[in-house]
Parts: C-alpha cells; sequence; structure tokens
C-alpha cells in the first residue's frame, strides 16, 4: 500500500522561502561583473535551495507522522535526481565551451522536467508545477540572452512562491 500512496511530504512553505532566496539571488547576480561570478551566486543558491527544500520536507513529514524515506518519497528521488545530474554535468560543459548564455533555459528546462517526472508520485499539483518550468525553459531557449537571469527569476524565484502558496493552502502547509 505504500508504494501506491503519493508523496505528501512536500512542504509549501519550504518552497515558499526556496523562491525567495531565488528572488534574492536573481538579484545578486544579476550585479555580478563577470559570467563565472554570476554561475558562482546561483550555484550556492542552488545548494542553499536543496537545504531548504530536504529541511522542510523533514519538518512537514515528522509533523504529519509521514515516514520521509518511504517508497513515494524513493520514486520522487529517483525521478528528479536524473536531470538534476545530466544539468550538473551540462553546466560544467557549457561553461567552459564559452556557451553560458544557454545555462538559464538547460537549467529550467532539466529542473522542469526532473519535477514533472519525480512529481508523478506527489500531490498533483507538482507536476503541474514542472510544466510551468519546461515551458518557461523554452521561453528563455526562444528570447533575448540577455534575459536569461531573468527568466531564473521567474522560474526559480516566481513559480516556486506561487505554488508553494497553492501547495501549502491545499495541502497543509
Amino acid at each position: 500500500m505504500e508504494r501506491s500512496a503519493a508523496f505528501t511530504a512536500v512542504s509549501g512553505w519550504g518552497i515558499v522561502v526556496l523562491g525567495s532566496t531565488a528572488v534574492a539571488v536573481a538579484v545578486l547576480a544579476g550585479r555580478q561583473v563577470s559570467p563565472f561570478a554570476w554561475l558562482r551566486v546561483w550555484l550556492g543558491e542552488g545548494v542553499v535551495a536543496v537545504a531548504i527544500a530536504l529541511l522542510s520536507c523533514t519538518w512537514k513529514a515528522n509533523r504529519n507522522g509521514l515516514p520521509l524515506f518511504s517508497g513515494p518519497a524513493r520514486k520522487v528521488a529517483l525521478g528528479l535526481a536524473p536531470p538534476l545530474v545530466a544539468g550538473a554535468f551540462l553546466t560544467f560543459l557549457l561553461f567552459r565551451s564559452g556557451m553560458q548564455t544557454a545555462i538559464p533555459a538547460m537549467w529550467l528546462l532539466l529542473y522542469g522536467a526532473g519535477i514533472m517526472t519525480g512529481g508523478s508520485f506527489s500531490v498533483s499539483i507538482v507536476p503541474v508545477m514542472g510544466l510551468c518550468f519546461m515551458l518557461l525553459g523554452g521561453l528563455a531557449a526562444l528570447g533575448p540572452v540577455a534575459w536569461g537571469n531573468w527568466f531564473l527569476a521567474a522560474g526559480f524565484g516566481g513559480l516556486h512562491i506561487v505554488f508553494g502558496l497553492l501547495i501549502a493552502r491545499r495541502h497543509g502547509g
């Protein structure tokens, strides 16, 4: 029965906090003078975001008496991990090749793909969030490269805040 259940320890408030830090980081990253400094700021945000997500999911699971490392949680992690690992390697490749302007679109697309696949084992709004990330990533791929940082702000900031509020309201925090 555990294997058929959805992963419900997704913390909407944790996602809101994660989105808020991303908005602040977008402002900071936009002020960087070199591509490497910009990348370091966003990679630092990635580390902070993972910590916020893990801590907030742990807190919600403990508060609700749910097992954090259940069958559905493993499925979420296994669906999310491959696109994130691919994104890490592609980030290195694109930056090394001088194609750093492609990084925002690639991050949004792969994160969206991971959220869609992993989110299929979670509450129903999570895959919708992944789809929105992919659509924004598509816009970033087609839009002006100078807007890349602001596409990241809209995705990792705005989408996380909006969907975090929806998850908090509909799924108990």
